[in-house]
Formats: structure tokens, sequence, C-alpha cells
């Protein structure tokens, strides 16, 4: 027997919540219980069982007004492994759309050629779409049930429709991890380049389980449905000046109210000693060789702070750059380990192909400080680094997206980074 709404079971010219309670989940046909893929008959119910997979129910070619097709969560496991419906006409509109509630049941009838399908009961759902952020934009992965856009140049992040029928932080909160670029370091016993600056959140309404840095914010970004232009900021490069090469600083990284500022530049040594400070940044450069003075970190100031200042010269050999986490160790008398300040470890998005590795497996790590002029350990987080022994050691960028500082000897800062993530189902 086919299930259709006509004028036969209805007594009055409106199709009414009574109507349909009367004349669908009673002449409905229930089927046996579907575990993959399949195309819906007119008439019929469906209980779709999500436990191992996804499920994609095709609707019915050729239907006619009344047509009636009825899916019910099996077992309550639709935010796991969610329900969709392939492309079809959906009230006006050819769209693709998914079932994301435990327990959800899903009756659509068809009206005509022109509308297409529509959502009839009142169950879980009052309207057809997403029930949680969608968006593109950047490289789109997942980890659970969270979705990372990861940002390694220029783009946009597009929000198309926000959740509903969840809690209000899951419906329109976006973690951040937004990194700017890495400052260059200076020539002649140069100090390491600052560390671009390092901004996180993990918002505290959103159980999402990814470890943070100790420096996250406990508020994400509240998105709406817009464009976001994403701003990754470029690795500084050493520059001349009179006299002496110093490192340029890194480029801001933006994502909304979100700046991340580029690390500051290694100062440069001279002979005699007319010293090169390091430039002040999201994390600040060290200074040059010969007395040069460190540059400050976390400037403009934000809370948490973004970075750290660079380490002093107080003689030949040029100091480390600042990190995210640590300052930039001064050079030592005679040489010694002058390594650029650590960088900060976090598990936004655990993916292997973004940050450097460090202390803790689980974690990536950016935004350590470049390396200064004396032999020097490299600092976690992507900064440049040694072994150096003073003048001629040799050259090492920072990590490109890491916002790593440049290593002394004129060696060039890590490019930013930008990563979003937000529970997607």
């Amino acid at each position: 027997m086919t299930t259709r709404i006509t004028t036969d079971n209805i007594t009055d010219a409106t199709i009414g919540i009574a109507d349909l309670a009367s004349s669908v989940p009673l002449n409905t046909q229930w089927q046996a219980v579907k575990t993959g893929n399949f195309t819906a008959v007119a008439g019929e119910g469906y209980f779709v069982n999500t436990t191992s997979t996804a499920i994609t129910v095709t609707l019915p070619a050729s239907p006619s007004a009344g047509d009636v097709v009825v899916l019910k969560d099996y077992a309550r496991t639709w935010n796991t492994n969610n329900v969709t419906i392939a492309s079809a006409l959906i009230d006006g509109g050819t769209t693709t759309t998914t079932f994301s509630t435990n327990g959800q049941t899903v009756t659509l009838v068809y009206m005509d050629g022109t509308r297409g399908w529509s959502l009839i009961n009142e169950d879980t759902t009052t309207n057809l779409g997403p029930s949680f952020i969608a968006a593109t934009g950047g490289t789109v992965t997942t980890s659970g049930d969270y979705k990372i856009h990861t940002f390694t140049g220029d783009g946009c992040f597009v929000v198309s429709s926000l959740g509903s029928n969840i809690p209000c932080a899951q419906a329109s909160i976006v973690d951040y991890l937004v990194v700017a670029g890495g400052g260059a370091s200076g020539d002649f016993f140069g100090a390491g380049g600052g560390a671009g600056g390092f901004r996180e959140s993990k918002d505290s309404t959103v159980n999402s389980p990814h470890t943070a840095s100790p420096l996250a914010a406990t508020t994400g970004i509240t998105v709406t449905t817009t464009t976001y232009p994403i701003t990754v900021g470029g690795g500084g490069a050493c520059v001349e000046r009179p006299g002496v090469k110093i490192g340029n600083p890194g480029s801001n990284s933006v994502f909304s109210t979100i700046t991340s500022a580029g690390g500051g530049g290694g100062g440069g040594g001279t002979v005699p000693g007319t010293p090169t400070p390091g430039q002040p940044g999201g994390s600040g450069g060290g200074g040059g060789g010969y007395g040069g003075t460190s540059g400050t970190g976390n400037t403009p100031p934000t809370s948490p702070p973004q970075g750290q200042p660079g380490g002093a010269s107080p003689v030949i050999y040029g100091s480390g750059g600042g990190g995210a986490t640590e300052a930039g160790s001064p050079s030592p008398p005679g040489g010694g380990d002058s390594k650029g300040g650590d960088g900060a470890g976090t598990g936004i998005n655990p993916s292997p192909t973004v940050g450097t590795p460090g202390p803790s497996p689980s974690l990536r790590y950016f935004a350590g400080g470049g390396a200064g002029s004396s032999t020097a350990t490299v600092a976690v987080g992507g900064g440049g680094g040694g072994p150096g022994s003073g003048y001629n050691s040799p050259l090492s960028d920072g990590v490109a997206n890491t916002g790593g500082g440049g290593a002394n000897e004129s060696s060039s800062g890590g490019k930013g980074i930008v990563i979003l993530r937000y529970k997607y189902q």
C-alpha cells in the first residue's frame, strides 16, 4: 500500500497537523533496518542504523504530490554518523541535507515540481539544513566531531550557516590559532629574530577535547554567516642598513578581531661597538653583538601575552630571539648557548604536517625564537638555530608556517599560520 496525502484523507482545504498525524504515521509501511546507502520508496518508513557508518538516502526519482518518506534514527547514533539526503529539490532549492540529531524522526512530503520535498513533522528539528557550523576555506581536515581549517597563506573563511537545536556555544563559536611571521636575524655576529606573535583560544563553553597551550584564551570567536578574510604573515628578511645588516620584522597574521604581531628583527653586530638593538614585536628580536639591547615582546600588548623578549648581548656574540613561552638567551662571555626562546605546543590541529615536533608527541609547536651567533641549541617551535660558532656560522631560516625567528647571519623568519577549529557534528 502506498501512503499519499490526498483529498480523500484530508477533511478540509488545509493540510494541518491533525491531518498529518492521522494519515502519515498510521499508514506508513515500515521496512527492515537499513545499515547502508539506499533509495527510498514513497509511502515507506525506514529505521536507519548508523552505528557503523554514515548513510546516504536517495529520495524517489519520480514522486507525485502527497508522496511521503519517513526516516527514524534506529540506534540514536545520527550525531556520530550522520544521515544525508542526496541532492534533491527541497523547499524550492536543490540541496544536499544532513541530519545529525540523536533519536531524530524525519518525515518528508512531496509537494510539486516547483517546491519539491518538504519537512512536515515537529520532532527534533523544525527546519532542514546543517545542525552545526558549516564553512569553507583553507585546507579542511577533521578530528573526531571537530572540523579544522588550516591556512598556510592568505584566504577566506566563509561561514555559510550556523548551528541549530544545540548549545549556543557550539552553534557559533570558533577556536583559533593565529601565528604571525617570524623576524629575521641580523648579520656579523648577528642576533636571532623574534618569533611571530602566538595567539590561541580554547573556549571554555565548547566541549573540545584538544589540548591547548598555556597561552590560550578561554573565549573563542563568535562567528556569523559571512566571509572572514584571513591574512597569514610572511617572515622578515635581513636588510642592509648603514654599516650593518639587521633583521626585518615579520608581518602580522589576522583572523576576525585577532591580530598577531610579526616577530621583531634581530640586531646586527658592528666593529667597533656601535650595537644594534633587537626590534620589538610579537616576540622581540635579540640584541646584536658588541652590546645590543633586547627587543621587547608582546608588542602591542595582548592578554594572554603573545610572546617574550629577545636576549641582550653584552659581549661580541649576538643573542637569541624571543619565543612564545620563553625569552631569548643572552650571549654569554666567551661564547656559549644563545638559544632562541621556546615556542608553544598545541593540539588544535594534531596533523604532523603542521608545526614542528616537541616535548609532547601529541602536540605541534609554533613560534620559537631564532638562535644567536654563539653556539646554540635550536628552540622548540620552528626557530632557526645552531650549531653555530659566531661569525660565518651556518645560516638557518625559521621553519615555514611556524612563525619561527631566523637564526644568526642573515636568515629569514618563518611564515605564519592560521588554524580554526569548531564542532561540526
